[in-house]
């Protein structure tokens, strides 16, 4: 007697629990149910589309094997969405050189017409809110992301998180989009960096879609925009982005967004624009403190089944104050030369792996970068600190702002400073003007470059 189509799939079900643990099982595959089965097809329902897009990528294989193990055979599977509109979106694998003895089968997706202009929404597994050592220096900022996803578009609407780089704002971004997923699959989450978002407005005018981009804008639950402070200067985009803030705003849906600098320091940004940014929550990050920079060695360590002694993790935390993502670097590189050394990890070992990163090689200073500009452009030190605005000096100043952003971990902030006192907005400022014309203009490209390794080689 052939089996019933829910015999096949809670014996595939039972195949499966022993591959995955028991929160990716009930996570993604409880909640699937067979619709149809013939000789070569099975068709699964699902309760979202988004449960395609991490099948595919994560679990497509363990699936496979499954269902071949159960079955006795290859097979065609398709995914629908269950629900009443029964949205279909499928993928199927074809087995090909079956004769050759090996597995090359290939897959093919199939996408409905009108199917979204966006990337699949790809997020890291580690950033969750379960790996982000929390401190004085980001509390504020971590309790205000868990609230937004306990509860969104209730409260704190628009969440805007404020920090330097490295310090945790896209890992906070993504964690609220992994526990809003935990709590309903088929939450529509459109995660981006600005910089994505302005190349995707400009392709769909370029297209003459630019009605399907709005509609796909506004109709997400979850809009959530990385280094917010790219809109600067871009008068067209901030007008279509301000409309969609809009739209999701008075739908009560939720948006989140990141920012190296406040929303009062972003240059040209239109007024209207920066007061909703402020309707909700501004957190900042700061820089984390000693302790939390230990705490934080040691998790990147654990997370690798690895661990760090207090010498070890004191000492990195000692010497890599301001870059969160530069710590967890050199964690891993720690972790992957003791290994190749066949060592123990200990403090002899961390300064042998580190010596490039934080001896004989030292790091960049604006001091070396503002030397090289000064000498290169025949101006005087004391006339890049001054308030002169003639090109001749005003240019280079730019261009040792463009270059302390890109060649250092300084902040906005850090930068004005050292420059004669000047204030983000100024440093975002030259940041984008200069950056446009490296594109543009090959003899500033020329120059830039020249600058660069001439500071690279002073190390």
């Amino acid at each position: 007697m052939p089996q019933q189509p829910q015999q096949i799939w809670e014996d595939a079900l039972s195949r499966i629990r022993q591959k995955v643990s028991g929160k990716q099982f009930e996570t993604w595959f409880r909640r699937m149910r067979v619709m149809s089965i013939d000789d070569d097809s099975l068709v699964l329902g699902i309760p979202a589309a988004f449960y395609r897009e991490w099948i595919e990528r994560y679990y497509l294989s363990i699936l496979k094997d499954a269902l071949k193990d159960t079955l006795g055979r290859e097979t065609t599977i398709s995914f629908v969405v269950d629900t009443p509109q029964h949205r279909q979106l499928s993928f199927d694998w074809q087995s090909a050189g079956k004769d050759a003895g090996g597995d090359s089968s290939s897959l093919r997706e199939v996408r409905p017409s009108g199917a979204d202009i966006f990337e699949p929404l790809q997020l890291n597994d580690r950033y969750v809110f379960e790996d982000f050592i929390v401190g004085p220096s980001n509390r504020l900022a971590y309790a205000a992301a868990v609230a937004v996803s306990e509860a969104p578009g209730k409260v704190y609407n628009p969440l805007f998180i404020q920090g330097s780089v490295g310090l945790g704002k896209t890992h906070l971004l993504q964690a609220v989009c992994h526990l809003i997923l935990e709590r309903d699959l088929g939450t529509r989450i459109l995660f981006m960096s600005c910089e994505g978002f302005v190349n995707k407005f400009i392709s769909a005018v370029e297209r003459g879609s630019t009605t399907v981009f709005r509609e796909q804008c506004r109709s997400a639950d979850l809009l959530v925009i990385d280094d917010i402070h790219f809109l600067a200067n871009k008068e067209r985009t901030q007008e279509e982005f301000f409309h969609t803030f809009n739209a999701l705003y008075n739908a009560q849906k939720q948006i989140v967004l990141s920012s190296d600098c406040s929303p009062n320091d972003i240059p040209t940004l239109q007024e209207r624009v920066v007061s909703r940014f402020k309707w909700g929550m501004v957190a900042s990050i700061e820089q984390p403190s000693f302790e939390t920079r230990v705490a934080i060695a040691k998790r990147k360590a654990r997370q690798r089944d690895r661990e760090l002694t207090n010498e070890v993790a004191n000492y990195l935390a000692e010497k890599i104050e301001t870059n969160i993502r530069e710590l967890e670097g050199a964690v891993i590189k720690i972790i992957g030369y003791a290994s190749l050394m066949n060592r123990e990890i200990n403090l002899e070992i961390t300064q042998e792996a580190l010596r490039d990163l934080l001896g004989h090689s030292k790091r960049i200073r604006m001091e070396d970068i503002r030397d090289a500009v000064v000498d290169y452009y025949k101006i005087k030190p004391a006339d890049i600190l001054s308030r002169k605005r003639s090109k001749s000096v005003a240019f280079p100043r730019q261009v040792c702002m463009y270059l302390s952003r890109r060649l250092t971990d300084c902040s906005l902030e850090e930068i004005g400073n050292f420059l004669g006192g000047r204030d983000h907005s100024t440093v975002l400022y030259a940041e984008e003007k200069i950056g446009k014309e490296y594109e543009q203009a090959s003899q500033i490209r020329h120059d830039i470059d020249l600058l660069s390794q001439k500071v690279l080689r002073g190390r």
